[in-house]
């Protein structure tokens, strides 16, 4: 009997979406299975935007970003919506030499700025040392991605969730919630933090330790925090990362708004996707409100409005895209992955269906957290 579908995604965060819309435009049979809703507060792809960057200190890393860059044009011009707004970044602290490095391996425009011209030309940042400023950032306006991307898969049902799956060599056989069951050529499980155990099901091992991360939204300290603040962002406000800790500090303007989102990047607390507490952390929301006052000198660091957010990390941060008989997985973005959406889509559709990417394969695949065998073990 034949496969209900060709293909079936399980998850519709970003990288399912963005996977789908690939298969739907190779006119593919594709169907898209989202647990909730879309951007529902569980999920990893949550929240109103996200930093486009190129600033990475691995060059590998950048020309994937480049290349990303181009296929969310493809999709603004396909949807009509707007989603990359260019704002400037300064990068700084101990790692600046480091990501100046790995951009210019890649071709990538950066100015490195002393702290005096850092300060004269963004007086809204307090970098408290020289900065490496990169005139290529954007701003994602997270939500009308998603919207963008939703509306481009023909085929997308919510509140189904996957709890097993099975694959028999000839297709894959999915069990959901109620006992419904569907079955698909190939599945391509994007399920963020759901994605281990649900492949477990499958005999596949996934290494994923979530974590439930912290953001705040500031206001202008000339304008009362309360309520909703008119739409309008602040002239000139940019873009910044500090490389000089960990937990890694930064903050973005958020589209049509004053408000600035801020955060540390990997300081939330371990979690379980089905077990989120989303109550405010008042230990990371001081924390937060520091990072505030040392380097927002314009805005007020009483947060307006906060979120909580999970990430799907992996051990070495790399993503893992990979494939396991027909069903290919794409997970562990690891809290830096929202940039590369399309481009990951895309790899992800062309694993699905057997063709040849220029995926770096050995870099994010499954393989490389296997142990080395012992030696003189193994077929010869």
């Amino acid at each position: 009997m034949p496969p209900d579908h060709e293909f079936v995604v399980v998850g519709a965060g970003l990288l399912g979406l963005a996977t789908g819309r690939v298969l739907a435009s190779r006119g593919r049979d594709v169907l898209v299975l989202e647990q909730a809703e879309i951007g529902h507060e569980g999920g990893g792809s949550r929240g109103s935007c996200r930093i486009f960057r190129l600033g990475y200190d691995d060059p590998g890393y950048v020309t994937m970003a480049r290349r990303a860059r181009e296929l969310w044009r493809d999709l603004e011009q396909e949807s009509g919506q707007r989603i990359l707004r260019p704002a400037a970044q300064l990068t700084f602290g101990d790692g600046l030499h480091a990501v100046r490095d790995g951009m210019q391996r890649a071709g990538a425009p950066c100015e490195l700025l002393t702290a005096g011209e850092a300060a004269a030309r963004f007086p809204a940042i307090a970098t408290g040392g020289p900065a490496l400023l990169e005139p290529e950032s954007c701003v994602i306006a997270a939500d009308s991605a998603l919207r963008a991307l939703t509306a481009a898969v023909p085929l997308v049902r919510t509140g189904i969730r996957v709890t097993g799956i099975e694959d028999d060599g000839r297709q894959v056989r999915l069990r959901a919630d109620g006992g419904n069951v569907l079955t698909a050529g190939h599945v391509i499980v994007c399920a963020g933090p759901w994605t281990a155990p649900l492949l477990a099901t499958a005999g596949i091992t996934v290494p994923s330790a979530p974590t439930l991360e912290q953001v705040a939204y500031l206001a202008p300290a000339d304008r009362p925090p309360p309520g909703d603040p008119p739409p309008g962002d602040p002239p000139g406000m940019p873009i910044f990362i500090c490389h000089s800790a960990a937990p890694m500090p930064y903050g973005l303007p958020v589209p049509d708004s004053p408000l600035y989102k801020i955060g540390l990047h990997q300081s939330g607390p371990a979690t379980h996707p089905d077990s989120q507490d989303q109550a405010v952390d008042a230990a990371l929301i001081g924390q937060l409100s520091r990072l505030a006052a040392r380097h927002l000198p314009g805005y007020d660091p009483r947060p307006v409005r906060t979120e909580r957010c999970i990430y799907d990390n992996t051990p070495d941060e790399d993503f893992i895209l990979d494939q396991a008989g027909r069903i290919i997985v794409g997970s562990g973005t690891s809290g830096h992955g929202f940039k590369f959406g399309p481009l990951l889509g895309d790899w992800l559709a062309s694993l699905a269906c057997g063709e040849r990417a220029d995926l770096p394969a050995a870099r994010f695949g499954l393989g490389r957290f296997s142990p080395p065998a012992a030696a003189g073990s193994g077929s010869r």
